[in-house]
């Protein structure tokens, strides 16, 4: 009991710590964005509606049962379906990151990109960190059809990009899932720079040897 007690704290305060990197360095705003950790014990804590991740009080954050029910802490957000979604198709995942960042979500908006790869592998990171990156359909903000659209998606890639909202990125850890949505909309805005330029992004075989390490 004392040792998940221990790992309870040190995650709501490393939540908290992400929270106001992300919100201070511009990658979300307002109260957009949502954070969550998924435990030892299957039990998992998320950021509560309507809170900027600027201002996150630790003892606050909402916490959810292995079995997704919203057992302690502040009102859930609406989108916590997004992070549920993820962790049910992607076991490896101990944490997920969703992000309103400006260049994914423009990215998100253009029309005629490849919907099952929506970037090119312009840097090794990238590739690396996020590898492939679908399209999951327009819906509304805690439409449940979102989370078949998302849940589909994800069986492919732990990073999501859903449209004209932003993207949901799953990770091993909270710094993974972290250091992968800043990758995302960093690769973001250099495709948005080298729009209408040619380009040279890395070749299918450098993607390969990337992946195989």
């Amino acid at each position: 009991m004392t040792a998940i007690l221990s790992e309870e704290t040190r995650m709501r305060d490393e939540i908290v710590e992400v929270g106001r990197s992300l919100f201070d360095r511009l990658f979300t705003f307002g109260s957009t964005g949502n954070i969550s950790v998924r435990l030892s014990s299957g039990e998992t804590l998320m950021t509560p509606t309507n809170t900027s991740l600027g201002r996150l009080d630790p003892g606050r954050l909402s916490k959810f049962s292995a079995d997704g029910v919203h057992i302690g802490g502040d009102k859930p957000t609406k989108e916590a379906f997004l992070h549920q979604c993820m962790y049910c198709q992607r076991p490896e995942a101990g944490a997920v990151v969703h992000l309103h960042s400006t260049h994914a979500v423009a990215v998100s908006i253009l029309d005629g990109l490849d919907e099952t790869d929506l970037l090119p592998p312009l840097t090794a990171y990238y590739v690396m960190r996020v590898g492939r990156l679908p399209l999951v359909p327009y819906f509304p903000p805690g439409d449940a059809a979102l989370a078949e659209a998302v849940a589909a998606k994800a069986r492919e890639s732990h990073a999501v990009l859903l449209a004209n909202h932003g993207p949901v990125v799953a990770g091993a850890t909270l710094r993974d899932a972290q250091y992968a949505s800043e990758e995302l909309e960093e690769t973001a805005k250099l495709f948005l720079l080298l729009r209408g330029e040619r380009i040279r992004p890395l070749t299918g075989a450098q993607r390969d040897l990337l992946r195989e390490r």
